[in-house]
């Protein structure tokens, strides 16, 4: 292919400019940055009990569901094993999980929470109610913005598909 042919290819369509491709007006970036304040605000939070936000995801799903395979873990949480398996380490370290191999399929590992990890439970809800008053959000505006993004995840794993 020319060299001429490739940079035709590479003109924006009539209608839309270069600035169009500055980072602030992209919605990737966006949510970008809104992962990354969720991160920092959570930060000293969780820093409080030795949490990092992965752990206390992690910790969500468990108290929600009690007993769940790593692999059930990994899919709620879309974290692969080889994220999960140091951050589950440090949890069983820490006092607030236990890992076992599943008698049925020693293949599978079945993480319970401890009485530790239970107790933070309570904690949790402390930590609901710091980051819904720094958010800003209504109780209705932060379950929209969640159900809207959570559409967006779909939206972008179907295209995802296609590619």
């Amino acid at each position: 292919m020319s060299i001429m042919k490739d940079a035709q290819e590479t003109l924006p369509p009539a209608g839309i400019d270069d600035a169009m491709l500055a980072p602030e007006r992209q919605l990737c970036f966006a949510i970008y940055s809104a992962a990354h304040a969720f991160t920092r605000t959570y930060k000293p939070m969780l820093e409080r009990f030795g949490l990092t936000y992965p752990q206390y995801l992690v910790l969500l799903s468990l108290w929600q569901t009690d007993e769940m395979t790593v692999k059930a873990i990994g899919e709620e949480l879309g974290l692969d094993s080889g994220t999960l398996s140091p951050l589950l380490k440090r949890l069983e370290a820490a006092g607030h999980i236990s890992r076992t191999r599943d008698k049925q399929d020693e293949r599978q590992v079945i993480i319970r929470l401890t009485p530790s990890g239970k107790a933070l439970k309570k904690e949790a809800f402390g930590i609901l109610m710091q980051i819904g008053a720094a958010t800003g959000c209504s109780r209705e505006e932060a379950e929209n913005l969640r159900d809207l993004l959570r559409n967006l995840t779909d939206r972008l794993d179907e295209a995802q598909q296609s590619f």
